[in-house]
């Protein structure tokens, strides 16, 4: 057990004066635009509203501090689709898990301040989605006819807009520049939820959140191509600047890379 947990099984082990009584620690590594007051409000209604969570916290209060400090180190909002608090089991017994969630993946790259603008969305079956990539911004001539700098997806918000058959993400970068386009097919989603433990459980966000999922697994891989945080930024930019983004086919943006499990293992 870690350190914060050690300690919290020696005090009120009752969620909401856990997260009183470490208030001062939350303050500690929050970043700087987190209100720590605020903050502790959200973690405990959430909590409230939700009695398996609740129960998680009560057995393991260590994990619950452990997954509240990483949301406010990150500056998220714990229990949004930010960040993600989710029961889970492990060896059997019940603990809190901290996912960070699309939102929160783009949250940090805004706060990274390198991206003016981050488009992440799922495309329907009957949407209409257009991408030919080849053009790099309106000051280089695209390398053919039809070339695309960013994808047009033209969506009925009042229709029936059908099944997800894929989701896309980018961004637009200081200085005007479009990041690497990720897109990713159904085929492509379904591994990455393979590899999520306890994906078809219940309460997996798989199963409840499906289309956040999606959003998350596509918001991931862009988050290879664009700072999260304020230390990458330099170097991102840079990256950004000197590769040709339009060169590459889509095929390039690997799908099967393993960059770790899509979060999701509930309590069944």
């Amino acid at each position: 057990m870690s350190q914060i947990g050690n300690a919290i099984e020696k005090r009120d082990n009752g969620p909401a004066s856990i997260i009183e009584q470490y208030k001062p620690e939350l303050a500690t590594v929050a970043a700087s635009h987190v209100k720590v007051d605020t903050f502790a409000r959200l973690a405990v209604g959430v909590l409230r509203q939700n009695p398996r969570l609740m129960e998680a916290a009560q057995t393991n209060p260590g994990s619950l501090m452990n997954a509240l400090m990483t949301a406010a180190r990150l500056g998220l909002e714990p229990g949004t689709e930010q960040f993600y608090l989710r029961p889970i089991k492990r060896k059997g017994r019940p603990e809190v898990q901290g996912i960070v969630g699309y939102q929160g993946i783009v949250e940090l790259i805004y706060n990274a301040g390198a991206a003016v603008s981050v488009v992440v969305e799922v495309v329907r079956q009957n949407d209409t989605f257009l991408w030919t990539p080849g053009a790099l911004d309106d000051q280089h001539p695209p390398r053919w006819p039809g070339a695309m700098k960013q994808p047009f997806h033209k969506v009925d918000w009042f229709g029936e807009r059908g099944p997800l058959v894929g989701a896309y993400a980018y961004a637009a970068m200081q200085g005007g520049a479009i990041s690497k386009v990720v897109v990713l097919n159904s085929s492509h989603i379904a591994r990455a939820k393979a590899k999520s433990d306890g994906a078809d459980t219940e309460y997996s966000p798989w199963r409840t959140d499906e289309e956040a999922m999606w959003m998350k697994t596509a918001a991931r891989r862009l988050g290879k191509w664009v700072p999260t945080s304020a230390e990458k930024r330099s170097a991102v930019i840079e990256r950004v600047n000197a590769i040709d983004l339009a060169a590459a086919p889509l095929s390039e943006v690997d799908p099967d890379e393993d960059d770790g499990p899509i979060e999701g293992e509930l309590v069944d």
